[in-house]
């Protein structure tokens, strides 16, 4: 069974920082992307980071320059450090592995984590 943990949510001042991690169980993450996902109340889940098998990573642009995500296939795991926090950043995060393996597209989430960003 395949399942991935987030951690590291919490509660922020404005300004300040986190760092999400995201660890996998029940497969290696060598031949997956990964990203982070946030979604707000009502709204459709958005992607914030990736990160392809080979190191690559991407951001939206709301992010760029504050977020930074990391993998770690030795551990089995990514994390999303979050700096220069903002109001508008309060959202659950969620982890996904994305692969095609043998033809076969094979799509995990985690269960999320919740950032508040506030005073």
């Amino acid at each position: 069974q395949v399942q991935l943990v987030e951690s590291g949510g919490g509660l922020v001042p404005p300004g300040g920082s986190l760092r999400l991690s995201c660890v996998v169980s029940g497969v290696s993450i060598s031949p997956y992307a990964m990203a982070w996902y946030s979604q707000a109340p009502g709204k459709e889940r958005e992607m914030v980071a990736g990160i392809a098998k080979d190191g690559h990573a991407v951001y939206a642009d709301t992010v760029k320059g504050r977020f930074t995500i990391f993998r770690d296939n030795a551990k089995n795991m990514m994390s999303l450090q979050m700096n220069s926090l903002k109001p508008e950043d309060t959202n659950v995060y969620y982890c996904k592995a994305r692969a095609v393996i043998g033809g076969a597209e094979l799509v995990y989430w985690g269960q999320g984590t919740q950032v508040t960003v506030s005073s």
